[in-house]
């Protein structure tokens, strides 16, 4: 899978402007604030429909502009596609493939799968579980649409049972059977994400240590570790244990959406045990085997963005970064920098076409 060409229309800091792109890597360069971020955001955008940096989606369009649009063209299987995300100002947002809108964002993800490393995520290790638990959705929802499924209606379940348990507290009343037929519906759609998490990690967990050995030396034993409510419980027999407690705090205090992912470091937490160095190997070891598993379930190269790397890494991890691209099975590779001439040495190293845009 190849992205061919990328226009903005009103995009961050972009009034109008137009890429084509060479079929294997993609550099732009230049200094801090000319938006060499928000290009690799924009690709990302044409991926998941929705920015990786700012959720909210009216705060990408361009300061003082009515809308944004983001028209990415593609290669696949032999096919061309045409991806169209576009947003005016108190209006929901489009995504168009080929000219026909979609009806559910939820069924564009998967479609262009992409992975991208970025110093944000950072946020993987300090932030909280929520963080990690959408690291484990974005893997298993780019080629398991059931899966994604199954979570939009759990969530939606939640939001309703929790607006419920504030009825019940605002009125000073309680309906148990209402309650139970939320419990049974969270009960099964918990179950299977659950069971997919699971299975998930299995088959991760040997790939991320795989990656972290090889960009470490294999001086370090790291680990992740899944926890969750329902390791041990049914969750309909947790949510009937815990209802006292979800009355008094008006909303649902156990579930798959309290799940989370321990990152380990020689048996302790990497955010307290963990040197910066070690951090950083953890993150690149993660995103390179989100990018090994997604290939695998997808049968499709994924693209890879590389935000402002080379300022964030030493020279051995961007080496081994840089060696995935060194193969003729991998994909496209988008990288940001603020200096050319760093940039291009680099990226000689690695016996690939390249295309870098100054900006």
């Amino acid at each position: 899978m190849i992205l061919k060409s990328l226009s903005l229309l009103n995009y961050k800091n972009f009034e109008s402007k137009t890429f084509s792109f060479n079929d294997k890597i993609n550099c732009f360069v230049g200094n801090n604030g000319v938006g060499k971020t928000n290009v690799l955001d924009a690709i990302y955008h044409l991926s998941f429909g929705k920015s990786y940096f700012n959720p909210i989606s009216s705060q990408n369009i361009k300061h003082d502009e009515a809308f944004f649009v983001v028209n990415g063209e593609y290669e696949k299987t032999e096919q061309t596609e045409k991806i169209v995300v576009s947003l005016k100002r108190g209006q929901k947002k489009i995504i168009k493939r080929n000219n026909k809108v979609y009806d559910k964002f939820s069924d564009h993800i998967g479609f262009l799968p992409l992975v991208i490393i970025s110093p944000a995520d950072r946020d993987l290790i300090i932030e909280g579980s929520s963080t990690r638990r959408k690291f484990i959705d974005s893997d298993i929802s780019q080629s398991d649409k059931l899966y994604l499924d199954q979570l939009i209606k759990y969530n939606k379940i939640i939001a309703q049972r929790n607006a419920l348990l504030k009825y019940f507290a605002v009125n000073q009343t309680f309906n148990r059977d209402t309650l139970a037929v939320y419990n049974e519906q969270l009960n099964t759609y918990g179950k299977y994400i659950f069971e997919k998490r699971r299975d998930f990690l299995k088959t991760f967990i040997p790939i991320f240590k795989s990656r972290y050995e090889a960009i470490s030396g294999g001086h370090e034993v790291v680990n992740l570790v899944y926890e969750s409510d329902l390791e041990n419980h049914k969750l309909v027999k947790l949510l009937d244990s815990v209802l006292a407690k979800d009355r008094a705090l008006q909303y649902t205090s156990v579930g798959i959406h309290k799940d989370d992912l321990i990152f380990e470091i020689a048996g302790h937490p990497i955010k307290k045990f963990g040197s910066q160095g070690q951090q950083k190997s953890f993150l690149i070891a993660l995103k390179l085997a989100q990018f090994d598993f997604i290939k695998a379930q997808n049968r499709v190269n994924p693209i890879l963005l590389l935000d402002d790397i080379f300022d964030k890494l030493d020279e051995n991890r961007v080496a081994q970064i840089l060696k995935l691209v060194d193969d003729e099975n991998f994909g496209q590779l988008f990288i940001s920098d603020t200096h050319a001439e760093r940039t291009e040495e680099a990226v000689k190293q690695v016996h690939q076409s390249y295309e870098i845009f100054k900006l």
